[in-house]
């Protein structure tokens, strides 16, 4: 049965892909075919395979001692508060360790290691997706960059590029998440969920985008110009991520007060004038896309419900509310695994001003056409994470 219901939510995630097309004729389905396969043969390597969780276990380990190594530098400066037993660590266990991990970003950059492996792990998907060199890279270099930094790498070319392919390398930055916080997502979701989404929305934004805004790169315009980064010393350098990182983690904790109380605020208002709060409305809006994606019927509300959390405030929202279904039993493991997969990508509303005001900086024309498809961005990333969700629910 979860077969059947699994085709007929690829079947939807197409369907609805299509008919929001803004080229049918323009697409290629030969690239289509080979994205989709890779997917369903990645989705079951990583989960179903003693070589999947040889390699997930190997990639979670890195980001255990990370996290171990982060926990002594907080430890230090806020004195043992981290000590055993204590409760309500949020900020200092999840969001804190960004900054480890921003500076190991900024190393890796400095040694020129990160930069060749986006561009030839880059080079290598663009023979595979049909789409160009910078589409490529791109979608790469946001998974490990983050979703603003990506455009900097970039800055030359962004001025000349026409609106579709900045559609698409806006859509990459939003439908994938940076390495940054990845170590943040483990300590809330499952790590093997977090690397399969990472794998599977790789593909599944080129599959989206293939489909919703197709188009083709001429030879002449198949170019790659990646930024220089400004000669710095290894301490300048390392300073720099470092604050970055804070402020990554700031921000994070900035936009957790606010949502988690506007939501609990606007709950409360629902409950008392309608006897049903915000989320239980969202949870049915989203219910079938829930079931669709392989979420038991019995569950889909409450699945629902984490899904459009996620997507009006933000996936940390969303995961501590999975996170406390799950320790409350409301969830079964299948459910949990594929509304994890959903969960990691940053396919939400805040997203679209975080990504527009990126490449505004950069250049302002440009910044107001991403402004102008924002919504059409974020259904595509969506769809994204639905599509990624689904081929994972087959193999749960």
């Amino acid at each position: 049965m979860k077969y059947i219901i699994a085709i007929a939510g690829l079947v939807a995630v197409f369907a609805m892909t299509y008919f929001a097309s803004n080229d049918r004729s323009r697409i290629r389905y030969r690239p289509l075919a080979q994205m989709i396969i890779l997917q369903i043969v990645l989705a079951f390597l990583l989960l179903n395979t003693t070589l999947g969780e040889t390699l997930i276990r190997g990639f979670t380990s890195v980001f255990e001692a990370l996290l171990a190594y982060a926990a002594e530098g907080v430890n230090f400066v806020f004195g043992g508060i981290m000590n055993e037993g204590t409760t309500s660590q949020f900020f200092l266990m999840v969001l804190m360790p960004i900054v480890v991990i921003s500076a190991l970003i900024g190393i890796l950059q400095y040694l020129k290691i990160l930069p060749f492996i986006i561009r030839y792990i880059g080079l290598a998907l663009s023979k595979v997706n049909g789409m160009g060199k910078l589409e490529s890279y791109n979608a790469v270099a946001s998974a490990i960059l983050g979703q603003s930094e990506v455009f900097i790498s970039v800055k030359k070319q962004i001025g000349m590029l026409p609106e579709r392919r900045l559609y698409t390398l806006c859509a990459s930055a939003m439908s994938t998440v940076s390495m940054s916080i990845v170590g943040a997502y483990m300590t809330m979701i499952e790590p093997r969920y977090v690397v399969t989404a990472l794998v599977l929305n790789l593909f599944g934004g080129f599959i989206i985008a293939s489909i919703l805004n197709p188009y083709r790169v001429s030879k002449e315009e198949d170019i790659l110009e990646v930024q220089k980064e400004r000669k710095q010393s290894f301490f300048e350098m390392l300073g720099e991520y470092i604050m970055d990182g804070f402020r990554v983690a700031i921000t994070v904790a900035a936009m957790l007060i606010g949502f988690v109380a506007l939501i609990a605020l606007i709950n409360g208002l629902f409950g008392s004038l309608f006897g049903i709060t915000f989320q239980q409305i969202l949870g049915y809006i989203f219910s079938p896309f829930a079931f669709l994606m392989g979420v038991p019927w019995k569950e889909a509300v409450e699945a629902g419900n984490i899904m459009a959390t996620k997507m009006v405030a933000n996936e940390f929202v969303a995961m501590l509310d999975l996170s406390t279904m799950t320790k409350e039993g409301a969830l079964s493991a299948r459910t949990i695994g594929i509304v994890s997969v959903f969960l990691v990508s940053f396919a939400n509303f805040s997203s679209i001003g975080i990504i527009s005001g990126a490449v505004k900086g950069l250049h302002e024309e440009q910044g107001n056409t991403v402004a102008r498809f924002g919504l059409r961005l974020l259904y595509g990333a969506t769809l994204v994470s639905v599509l990624s969700a689904t081929v994972a629910g087959l193999f749960l």
